[in-house]
């Protein structure tokens, strides 16, 4: 996660004034469902537009394991975005084999840390385009 939930409230109440623009990148907020509890969480993520959806990237900071969030995801790909104040409802697909490297490049482009995080693990990270309803 990039931030704490403090910083999720913040960027809610303030449609992304405060959280958008992050460490010379951007990031949304994705709601997923928790594939146990049920639960809405949401999560700050790097994105980066392409094609007209917007991607982000399942790096867990280069974990062996991927983020709950991708997990939670896979169990209910219906998750809500937030893009400074454009709030909408999404259905979260992973990039199929064919689309990634474009899309990556789009993403390592902004965020270069995710070239390192993929040389940390044997899983391959994926990206995830986030199609709005």
């Amino acid at each position: 996660m990039l931030f704490g939930q403090e910083h999720v409230k913040r960027y809610q109440e303030t449609d992304g004034a405060e959280g958008h623009d992050w460490q010379g990148t951007t990031t949304l907020l994705l709601t997923t469902t928790g594939r146990r509890s049920g639960k809405r969480r949401t999560t700050p993520l790097i994105y980066q537009e392409h094609g007209g959806e917007n991607l982000v990237v399942a790096s867990n900071g280069g974990s062996d394991r991927p983020p709950a969030w991708y997990l939670n995801l896979q169990d209910d790909p219906e998750v809500e975005v937030q893009v400074k104040g454009d709030k909408y409802k999404a259905h979260a697909r992973t990039a199929t084999p064919e689309e990634k490297p474009e899309m990556w490049r789009t993403m390592t482009a902004t965020w270069p840390e995710y070239d390192n995080y993929q040389k940390k693990t044997k899983r391959e990270i994926p990206v995830i385009v986030l199609e709005r309803d």
